[in-house]
């Protein structure tokens, strides 16, 4: 070996334990240059080169070494970094109450394939799961890309350490579903490469969007979301999820923001959960829901069609109300330095941001002091992009680790 080959190798194994961390700066885009990644890592820009150098060995990213010149700059430009498009992927999948929708997800939360399947989810998980695994494996046959691992989101709290959904109510699974134990067998059976992991589908998208989308930087993000049914929440705490003592924090659908409102299947009344969702949007707006389209394209299509006839005018300043009172308690709770809001409540905040605004500043007492930021999703599909994050998540720990065996 000359001196050359060990002085390389020397500075790798420096750098060796900065790959991780490295490979995320890339992957969430705050490190688009060598001279950044350099900074972020306080490493020497010989090891940042080496680190650079092995990532891209890996076929995690690709390196620009003659990156052209900004117009009017002066002396040599940084190499550019970027996730390698043709690298490895995870097998992402959401399940919703009218069907589910599978992905191939590369890194920096890019989606590269994506398939889905309708129809009123069947009451038995595993043969819901066995059609998501199954509309998996195809694209992964077809784009014949490597596969990390898979993660799937669910309309329902999942209890930790067991991967249970605890109240799957909205696809008629029965509570308790050992969902990540289905799902991690089914994608074993497949021969798909990689753990599997199971989550909350908000949760997900809240971590989806702290790295990829409106949530990025925020160091205490509160995302409040509805989907098809229900209202959920997550918690983004430095860049980790607040999933509490065993993974069932956050649910804020539970908020009772009309004490004399609709009975709530946990037992209350008025609940954020059946007061704020598409279901409600449609009945205060005096509309009779259909079959024929899910309840969350209905209402969106009701709000953005016919926002100035006054029954919907009057259920959009409703929900707003109810969910800027929600929102203030939790302001109240939790101090959070952002708020994303998903699903119908992101059209709620588009059709008339002034009066969430004001309705949350006026309840709460931070809201008072220093106005919150509340703002909407920008990711399509988050919540899939969020389940991929999960499968990613150990190679982004240890790269060479997770990759060996690929």
């Amino acid at each position: 070996m000359n001196g050359r080959e060990t002085t390389t190798r020397t500075r790798l194994e420096r750098g060796r334990g900065a790959l991780g961390p490295a490979l995320e700066l890339v992957h969430t885009g705050r490190a688009p240059t060598r001279a950044v990644l350099t900074a972020e890592l306080g490493v020497t820009r010989a090891t940042a080169g080496a680190v650079a150098a092995e990532l891209e060995a890996l076929g995690l990213i690709r390196v620009d070494h003659r990156p052209a010149s900004a117009a009017g700059s002066q002396g040599r430009p940084s190499h550019r970094l970027s996730v390698d498009d043709s690298g490895p992927v995870a097998l992402a999948a959401q399940v919703h109450a009218d069907g589910f929708r599978a992905a191939l997800v590369g890194l920096g939360g890019r989606i590269v394939a994506t398939a889905h399947g309708s129809g009123t989810a069947s009451a038995d998980p595993a043969q819901v799961l066995g059609e998501v695994v199954e509309t998996g494996a195809g694209l992964l046959r077809e784009t014949g890309r490597r596969c990390v691992g898979a993660g799937l989101a669910v309309p329902s709290a999942v209890a930790e350490p067991e991967g249970t959904a605890l109240n799957p109510l909205h696809v008629a699974w029965p509570v308790g579903a050992p969902v990540r134990e289905v799902f991690a067998r089914l994608v074993r059976d497949a021969g798909i490469d990689g753990p599997a992991f199971t989550a909350n589908d908000v949760n997900l998208a809240a971590l989806a969007e702290h790295r990829h989308g409106a949530g990025q930087g925020a160091r205490q993000l509160l995302c409040v979301a509805t989907g098809h049914r229900g209202v959920g929440g997550a918690l983004v705490l430095d860049g980790r999820l607040h999933t509490g003592s065993s993974g069932l924090a956050l649910e804020v659908g539970h908020l009772t923001v009309n004490p004399e409102g609709r009975p709530c299947h946990c037992g209350s009344k008025g609940c954020l959960d059946v007061e704020a969702d598409p279901y409600a949007f449609l009945t205060a707006a005096g509309r009779a829901p259909g079959p024929e389209v899910s309840l969350l394209q209905q209402a969106r299509d009701l709000l953005r069609t016919e926002r100035s006839e006054a029954g919907v005018r009057r259920a959009t300043e409703e929900l707003i109300d109810r969910l800027g009172l929600g929102l203030a308690g939790l302001v109240n709770i939790l101090n959070p330095d952002r708020i994303i809001l998903g699903g119908l409540h992101r059209e709620l905040l588009d059709a008339d941001p002034e009066r969430l605004h004001a309705v949350v500043a006026e309840r709460s007492l931070w809201g008072r002091s220093g106005s919150v930021p509340v703002l909407p999703c920008t990711l399509d599909h988050n919540s899939l992009v969020g389940a991929a994050e999960l499968a990613w998540q150990p190679v982004l720990d240890d790269p060479l680790g997770a990759l060996a065996p690929l």
